[in-house]
């Protein structure tokens, strides 16, 4: 079978490339080995949203009096959590199988391996291979859980973020390890459906690519949550013979404790699936674990393309989509059927989103990376607690904190925790990518009551114009 253009998977980097090829006029084929959407949609950033959107409506119900709503007896089934969240996802690998054939793109299912320039192997779930051939290949492997070799998933005592996502019974305890989005996001789900949990971090703060007043927020209201946090702390190792799991953990001052729990989850960052894909025999480089690409997606052997998570860029569904896109229209401008070369990705530019309760937002700078640029800086701050809509709503913990460059005004960054502030952030990815500065974001006028209020009011407070505070 030959295509102009073959993607080899089909997650948020895969299908909006093989979607946006076949817009352009290529004869397009997309490769997947597991669901159409890839780890995205099946196993990550949507049924985990579901998860946790449940355990927020648990939460919300558990404290109804404080909105003048009485209610009694009100229980979580673990089941049906679960059950609601592979239902999300399952509409959602569905609703892109709508796409394939609604864009007439071929889906093969199977293993796929790169066997020589434009060939790819493929090998079906009976075993049988078939060669299809492309003009263009674009890799879009993602990645997966990263295992480290003192806490070996085992997949029953010892888990990733999948069987966390699907586990049969509800743990009475559970310790987290790592604290960036995966391991925060399930802590949080985890513990306000009851489950005791503790969070060991390697790292001096929690959610640690984080501005520094972000982590410390995100920590005092897990503690309040009944969270216990236990940062620079390790996980020598781990004993599963008994019950449950014994964690020996070494904390700051060297002295190591015994941490008991039902299981442990280990939420330590992902890999790039670069392995047994054909690299090496096309000689296509790689660097750090991640497949080299120059700014429009390319490697260095022509005419494949790689994006997403087993690419340099940020491991995000977003940054995958656009390079995807990217990748696509630069096929696009080399076969003349698109008019102009895609603009590059600005990596300092994209949003990094994360859903526990408190949620997190940020994108650009820190104030510690600002001034370790070598920026004078503005930094204004507006608590959530001072906000009409947020009082309103009865979600007053957090803040927004905005840095702007003193000399000039460029907006340097923005760093959110509170509610709703996800959709926040979008704001400041547009207002960066017009080069706007704090004057453009002041004399924009905002809705009132809204929680959005809180980026002007920022920008206000870091000019000592704050109304608010």
């Amino acid at each position: 079978m030959a295509y102009d253009v073959i993607v080899l998977g089909s997650g948020p980097g895969g299908y909006p490339a093989a979607i946006r090829a076949s817009q352009l006029g290529f004869k397009v084929a997309i490769i997947e080995k597991e669901s159409l959407g890839g780890i995205c949609l099946n196993w990550g950033c949507i049924p985990t949203k579901a998860l946790l959107k449940s355990a927020q409506v648990y939460e919300y119900m558990k404290h109804s009096t404080s909105y003048g709503i009485n209610t009694s007896g009100v229980e979580h089934d673990f089941g049906g959590v679960i059950k609601r969240s592979r239902g999300v996802a399952d509409k959602m690998s569905k609703g892109v199988q709508f796409l394939m054939r609604k864009n007439k793109i071929d889906v093969i299912m199977g293993y796929g391996k790169l066997k020589a320039k434009g060939q790819i192997e493929v090998t079906g779930a009976d075993g049988n291979k078939q060669l299809v051939e492309g003009k263009y290949i674009v890799i879009a492997t993602g990645g997966r859980a990263r295992e480290l070799p003192n806490l070996k998933i085992d997949g029953k005592k010892v888990i990733g973020y999948r069987e966390a996502m699907v586990l049969p019974n509800q743990p009475k305890s559970m310790i987290v390890v790592g604290s960036g989005a995966i391991g925060v996001e399930f802590a949080y789900f985890y513990s306000t459906l009851g489950t005791k949990v503790t969070v060991v971090e390697f790292l001096p703060r929690v959610v640690p690519i984080e501005d520094e007043d972000v982590s410390k927020e995100l920590e005092k209201q897990f503690k309040k949550q009944g969270i216990e946090v236990m940062t620079s702390s390790t996980v020598e190792s781990v004993d599963t013979t008994g019950n449950g799991v014994k964690a020996q953990v070494k904390k700051q001052d060297g002295s190591v404790i015994t941490l008991e729990a039902d299981v442990v989850l280990s939420a330590v960052g992902v890999v790039a699936n670069v392995e047994n894909i054909g690299l090496e025999e096309l000689g296509v480089k790689t660097e750090k674990g991640k497949v080299s690409v120059d700014k429009y997606q390319q490697t260095n052997v022509p005419g494949i393309f790689a994006i997403g998570d087993c690419a340099p860029g940020q491991a995000l569904a977003h940054v995958a989509t656009k390079e995807g896109i990217n990748a696509a229209e630069y096929i696009g401008y080399l076969e003349k059927k698109y008019n102009h070369q895609p603009e590059p990705m600005d990596y300092n530019n994209i949003p990094g989103c994360t859903y526990c309760t408190p949620e997190i937002a940020s994108i650009g700078y820190t104030e510690k990376a600002a001034k370790e640029a070598g920026y004078e800086v503005k930094v204004g701050k507006f608590p959530f607690i001072a906000s009409g809509k947020a009082s309103a709503a009865g979600n007053t913990d957090g803040f927004v904190k905005v840095i702007f460059d003193a000399k000039y005004g460029e907006f340097l960054g923005a760093h959110m925790i509170g509610a709703s502030v996800t959709d926040l952030i979008a704001e400041v990815s547009v207002a960066r990518k017009l080069e706007t500065t704090a004057h453009e974001i002041l004399n924009a006028v905002h809705p009132h009551p809204t929680m959005s209020e809180a980026v002007k009011e920022a920008t206000a407070a870091a000019y000592g114009e704050a109304i608010d505070i």
